[in-house]
């Protein structure tokens, strides 16, 4: 039941994370990070039309970003983007693109990704994606997927699976787990009872419906009440009356941590949330005998290591006696710091915007 599948792309994020390279203007998910010629957006919708019709994905953002979706996805109608006048975390927008579509197909199976993951193995995310909508199309589950751990990783929430439940790869969820510390990590990876919560969730309609209910009925009620506006003229301006009003909530808080009818599916498909340039600097095959990641740009390095290094267009640059950092040219800014530093980015931002002003950001 092809037809019967439908996906909800999240891409509202202003990945300041990745400041300077990733704008207020021009967000990570609208950026190419690999010389692919495809943004992180274009490849995360690529993927998904392979499994359902083009007509069924949807993308979730902010208002500001409504030209750069259409310049980027020009296949797309006007009522496959939702645009969300203000940013109240995932629970709302999850709770508007469950009522829009429910009101298109009252037994449709969603899956909500966001658009700025990277996936290494294309086909086994596509076969864990088809075993998720089938499952949950059968189903009353709540379904998220977890990733088999490959290291420690402090920078991940944890998902604990119940012994003994599993079917196919899928287990009933016992715990949510927040970013733990490197011993905590190290626990959870030696195990086997833990995986990385990737953030993608499975269920259908109905579920959803049922445990918005029951565990946030004031944000639920709040965008169900809109049902004669969905998918006509009338959309926008019912969700702008209501929108800055709703509470600002995360799905994992709203409903998953909650609900008792949570299931996920275990998957390893090559996955990597690109959340710091620490990971992209992993996950780069640019790097030098001295383990020097270029990522943009032309750089000469002598007596230097470890390093991270995106330039602006058409630049070079000679470095020398540099070691384990990040630096980042880009427009009207210049990022220098430590690569264990980087948790510290998002409050240079915060430094840059009071100090400079907006147009640095």
């Amino acid at each position: 039941m092809m037809q019967n599948n439908y996906c909800v792309i999240m891409a509202g994020g202003i990945g300041s994370r990745f400041w300077p390279f990733s704008r207020n203007s021009r967000p990570k998910q609208f950026l190419d990070f690999f010389g692919t010629g495809r943004s992180l957006l274009q490849q995360t919708f690529d993927r998904f039309a392979k499994i359902m019709p083009t007509e069924n994905i949807f993308i979730a953002s902010n208002k500001q970003y409504k030209d750069l979706i259409l310049e980027q996805l020009p296949m797309l109608t006007e009522n496959q983007i939702l645009l969300e006048p203000a940013r109240r975390n995932t629970a709302p927008c999850i709770a508007y693109a469950m009522n829009k579509i429910a009101a298109l197909n009252p037994n449709a199976n969603v899956v909500i990704a966001p658009s700025d993951h990277l996936v290494l193995k294309e086909q086994e995310f596509l076969n864990t994606i088809e075993k998720g909508l089938n499952f949950t199309a059968n189903n009353d589950v709540l379904m998220t997927l977890g990733i088999k751990p490959s290291r420690p990783e402090t920078g991940y929430g944890y998902i604990q699976i119940e012994n003994g439940s599993s079917t196919d790869s899928i287990f009933k969820v016992k715990t949510f787990t927040e970013k733990p510390n490197l011993e905590l990590a190290k626990i959870f990876f030696e195990s086997d009872e833990f995986l990385w919560n990737s953030g993608m969730f499975l269920w259908n309609v109905n579920a959803i419906s049922k445990a918005f209910e029951q565990h946030e009925p004031e944000i639920w009620n709040k965008f169900k009440a809109g049902d004669s506006s969905y998918n006509t003229p009338k959309e926008q301006e019912y969700i702008d009356s209501i929108y800055q009003t709703s509470k600002n909530l995360s799905i994992d808080y709203a409903i998953m941590e909650k609900a008792q009818n949570v299931n996920v599916i275990a998957a390893d498909f090559g996955w990597s949330d690109l959340g710091t340039w620490g990971s992209l600097y992993d996950l780069s095959d640019s790097k030098d005998d001295n383990k020097n990641a270029t990522l943009k740009g032309r750089v000469k390095y002598h007596n230097s290591k470890g390093n991270v290094i995106s330039l602006a267009e058409n630049k070079i640059a000679i470095v020398d006696g540099l070691e384990d950092m990040i630096v980042v040219d880009d427009d009207n800014v210049l990022l220098i710091c430590r690569k264990s530093e980087e948790q510290h980015i998002r409050d240079y931002v915060s430094e840059t915007k009071e100090e400079f002003g907006e147009d640095y950001i």
